[in-house]
């Protein structure tokens, strides 16, 4: 248990936090959200004690350990993989380190057998003797091999480092555990071996994270971080966002009589419950939220960015045809003789291997030439490119970001046209007027997206486009990609992105080779567990 008390903060003149009051108990785990920026990862430095608030307190429970993940990849460079899961539980690799050394001695005295036989007593109550055996289990369970484990971590990979740090945090049963961003960097069969190890975590959890379909599996609550407050819901993310808006819609609809709000939210309600799966969390969601009344949902102040894309002319049935395209990186081949159509209504996620996936966008968009084959597309087709790497349209420039768009627009549009297509993607007032080459990660996506807008391609490409976004931006790029009429070519790591949208899947394999499946991103999931594929 962790538990909040009257927490403030500044920064200058900005309040992140006020008066912030709230307990995390065992048993739950806690999706903490908020807009880029309201503060997340500040929030749980405090709650880890790296950061001291100016006001107010954080306490846990007596003898309670709290353990966090490690942004620091390269902090134990010089230790051994197995030993650095270890030092999650700081005392027992101290108990260790003490015991062994003692051991090592030449001149074994007295003393040192009494200290020695001290400090076994407490080895074993830390169930130091399972320590390796479960620092083990926790790699294999993330994919880093025995091979890997008596490995310096300097001598690992960086998405290898990050699995190292997650295995760490979970390590030892903490009776608190503060995660940010945890599935960052794994691949989709370490983030559900993640999402079953906390789905059966017995202690608190608190978790930050873009991944929806990651905070839908695993939260039995959302702690909403907004205007400086910290507001608890039942339920997972889907939960919050639908209640939310449900909330608003009341909300806007004074005339409403109370008693159709009451059944508007009993079907809602009874609408989230049926879908709880028997897994452990999605029944303790559901007995909490049978208790939801109506004044415990609440609008939300989040704003979302206006994302569609309208088409500038129909599509027709030839759209694209890729035979035996070839293209290798460093004497590597990265896909090797792919044969595929693309129909007028296939949107198509693109999966495997990264630098196969741009590298294959890259050559549809005329960016990179292939080793070998060919590619057409269809006369009636005018395609968009959201690129991976997209730094270099924002570089050195100086103008502003209503001169920046312009430039993009098909037509001379006017600047209250610009200044209000930009004001629906966030960029309101000044904002409009500031460099695009200052912008944040987040900003840029949006104005590349703003790009593709304006271009009303009845073809899209999209490398990755939820990247440094923000929920609330990735929820409305999702809505607005299942809306849109023309065909599309996407990759992502978001898993409830691909499912929601994606009516056709093609895996680039690790020989080169493609699966290609008119299937949603489950049934295709499910149709590779079937067939035994890893």
């Amino acid at each position: 248990m962790i538990q909040v008390s009257n927490v403030g903060l500044r920064y200058g003149d900005r309040k992140l936090f006020e008066d912030v009051n709230i307990k995390f108990t065992p048993g739950n785990c806690y999706g903490l959200i908020g807009a880029n920026g309201a503060g997340k990862s500040t929030f749980l430095k405090i709650l880890s004690g790296e950061i001291e608030p100016q006001e107010g307190h954080v306490s846990m429970g007596k003898d309670e350990r709290l353990s966090v993940l490690k942004q620091n990849h390269f902090e134990y460079d010089e230790f051994n993989v197995l030993d650095t899961v270890i030092m999650g539980n700081k005392r027992l690799y101290e108990v260790k380190q003490e015991k062994d050394a003692i051991y090592m001695k030449e001149d074994f005295s007295d003393e040192d057998g009494i200290r020695a036989a001290e400090l076994e007593g407490e080895f074993a109550e830390l169930n130091g003797w399972e320590a390796e055996s479960e620092a083990a289990t926790l790699l294999n369970g993330l994919g880093i091999g025995e091979e890997l484990h008596y490995l310096k971590m300097a001598e690992l990979e960086g998405s290898d480092k990050v699995k190292v740090l997650l295995a760490q945090a979970l390590f030892g049963k903490p009776d608190v555990l503060l995660l940010d961003e945890p599935t960052n960097h794994l691949d989709l069969k370490a983030i559900g071996w993640l999402e079953e190890f906390l789905i059966n975590f017995e202690n608190t959890v608190i978790v930050v994270s873009h991944d929806r379909h990651f905070l839908n599996k695993v939260c039995t609550h959302i702690a909403d971080l907004d205007f400086g407050k910290i507001q608890l819901y039942v339920g997972n993310y889907d939960f919050w966002y639908e209640s939310s808006q449900l909330a608003l819609k009341m909300a806007q609809d004074q005339n409403s009589k109370k008693e159709e709000k009451i059944k508007e939210l009993q079907a809602f309600i009874a609408r989230f419950s049926a879908n709880a799966s028997k897994s452990k969390q999605a029944t303790s969601r559901k007995k909490m939220l049978d208790k939801i009344e109506l004044d415990d949902i609440r609008p939300s102040s989040r704003k979302y960015p206006f994302i569609n894309f309208q088409t500038g002319r129909e599509i027709g049935n030839d759209v694209l045809t890729v035979d035996g395209l070839t293209a290798s990186q460093d004497g590597e081949i990265l896909f090797k003789d792919i044969r595929f159509m693309m129909n007028k209504d296939d949107k198509i996620a693109l999966i495997g291997n990264p630098l196969a996936k741009t590298a294959l966008m890259d050559i549809l968009m005329e960016q990179r030439e292939p080793d070998s084959g060919t590619f057409k597309w269809g006369v009636t087709t005018s395609q968009s490119y959201f690129e991976n790497d997209h730094d270099k349209y924002f570089t050195g420039s100086e103008k502003s970001l209503v001169e920046w768009l312009r430039q993009y627009s098909p037509e001379d549009e006017t600047e209250s046209f610009l200044r209000g297509f930009l004001g629906r993607m966030l960029f309101s007032g000044e904002e409009v007027k500031k460099s695009p080459s200052v912008l944040s990660g987040g900003e840029k996506v949006r104005c590349m997206l703003s790009k593709m807008m304006l271009s009303s391609a009845n073809v899209l490409l999209l490398d990755e486009p939820t990247n440094h976004l923000d929920l609330e931006s990735i929820q409305a790029l999702n809505e607005g990609l299942i809306r849109f009429k023309g065909a599309m070519l996407f990759t992502s790591h978001d898993h409830q992105f691909i499912q929601t949208i994606a009516n056709r899947i093609i895996e680039i394999q690790d020989d080169g080779s493609i699966l290609d499946k008119q299937l949603t991103y489950d049934e295709f999931l499910e149709w590779k567990q079937a067939q035994g594929i890893v």
